[in-house]
């Protein structure tokens, strides 16, 4: 067997996105890597060392010497081992969509040579890898795994925005097709993360690992949530209840909200969709996204009603949007709830407008058909719906086109004095 040796790693990192990106530069820090995408935008960007993700400045990609980027599949045929970082969404009836992993195997498998390793980061069930990857490798390159070539799972942990908890500060998870490959994959990825690595003794449960974790969030989220659903029949504030429960020593302090995302709002289905194919209901982890999946619905009829509360539902009222993105601090708009709430609105009369200084304007107005505001002005009603630290700036005094103009804070982030209602 001619398995790749740990001082001669030759690297490709498929897919430069939140994911891909700051790993194949703390590889390029310590080994020969490239950088592939399909998107020759993104590619030219980084060639620039440009990062339109926020993630990772201009000196740190300088600082990997040996990382170069490319659209070219050419560029990658010598490597040795091949890395996937490509997205893993849902389809519109929330069946996991495999094709941009399958596709990359595909690609893979036209370059594979004996000896190399096939590590998988994107997010999947269980299984995945050897019953859906391996299969598109084996029969593209005509190679036979686990005796001509080898596959790892270490499922990525980035938490984009997040400039604290980076890549190397969290621990990374690991795992091989045989014991041999286990190690060696492991070994790769302690060279470069100081947290340090947990080797799990097969890919499926390294696999099993990442979908509990954000199925896990998902379901304490939904909770919170559905608290803020029958405290607002109540009139209580849910963030004054949580603030006392809090003070309990093991309370866990989750907040309700919109879960948008690529992880959160889109893993639990991954796990849900095996369940069911083994003949179980996974009844906790379907409610738990149910009520995430209708808080923009109750954010916008609750913003309906305090609008009327305060004299200002007259026909075509102005309202604002403030944030666009799933989260805080970042750019990135995939699966973010707040379109949602959006479309509804206008689909009622109001007068919409949507304000981030995050997000891209031309990929919103691609994906979603909406031009992002640039001039504030005057409005009858603010919804803050991304907790960016920039809003906490703005004079919403300023903002309010009467007194009775409705400030409905969906975080809980600005001043309480100031704000109309707390989700």
């Amino acid at each position: 067997m001619n398995k790749v040796s740990n001082s001669k790693f030759s690297i490709a990192v498929i897919g430069l996105g939140y994911v891909g990106l700051p790993l194949a530069v703390e590889f390029g820090k310590k080994y020969q890597v490239v950088g592939f995408d399909i998107n020759t935008e993104r590619i030219n960007s980084l060639v620039q060392k440009k990062d339109d993700t926020l993630q990772i400045t201009y000196s740190e990609i300088a600082s990997a010497a040996g990382l170069s980027f490319t659209d070219s599949v050419a560029a990658i045929a010598n490597c040795n081992i091949y890395i996937v970082t490509v997205p893993t969404p849902v389809d519109d009836n929330k069946l996991p969509d495999l094709s941009p992993l399958l596709n990359a195997s595909q690609m893979i498998g036209t370059l594979l040579k004996k000896g190399d390793i096939v590590i998988y980061e994107s997010t999947v069930f269980p299984g995945c890898t050897e019953e859906d990857c391996v299969p598109v490798l084996e029969k593209v390159s005509g190679l036979v795994f686990n005796t001509d070539f080898y596959c790892g799972y270490s499922p990525e942990r980035i938490n984009p925005g997040d400039l604290v908890n980076t890549l190397v500060k969290i621990k990374k998870v690991t795992s091989g097709s045989t014991p041999e490959i286990a190690t060696i994959v492991d070994d790769l990825y302690g060279s470069i993360i100081t947290a340090g690595t947990h080797k799990a003794s097969s890919i499926k449960i390294a696999e099993a690992s990442k979908s509990i974790e954000n199925a896990q969030r998902d379901i304490n989220i939904s909770f919170v949530n559905e608290l803020a659903l029958i405290f607002d029949k109540m009139g209580i504030d849910t963030q004054e209840v949580l603030d006392a429960a809090a003070t309990k020593w093991n309370f866990l302090p989750f907040k309700p909200g919109l879960v948008g995302g690529h992880c959160i709002g889109v893993d639990p289905y991954y796990l849900a969709y095996k369940a069911k194919q083994l003949g179980h209901n996974p009844q906790v982890i379907l409610s738990g996204r149910e009520v995430n999946d209708q808080m923009s619905s109750f954010v916008v009829h609750k913003l309906k009603r305090l609008l009327h509360l305060n004299g200002v539902d007259k026909n075509g009222a102005s309202l604002l949007l403030l944030g666009a993105t799933f989260k805080e601090n970042c750019p990135d708009i995939r699966n973010s709830k707040v379109f949602d709430i959006y479309h509804q609105l206008n689909e009622m009369g109001y007068q919409v407008h949507l304000f981030d200084p995050f997000a891209n304007a031309k990929e919103v107005l691609l994906k979603h058909k909406i031009q992002l505001t640039t001039s504030l002005q005057k409005y009858d009603g603010i919804v803050l719906t991304v907790a960016h630290d920039f809003f906490k700036s703005l004079d919403y005094q300023q903002l309010k086109s009467a007194t009775a103009s409705v400030l409905f804070d969906t975080k809980s982030f600005l001043d309480k004095k100031i704000v109309t209602a707390r989700l």
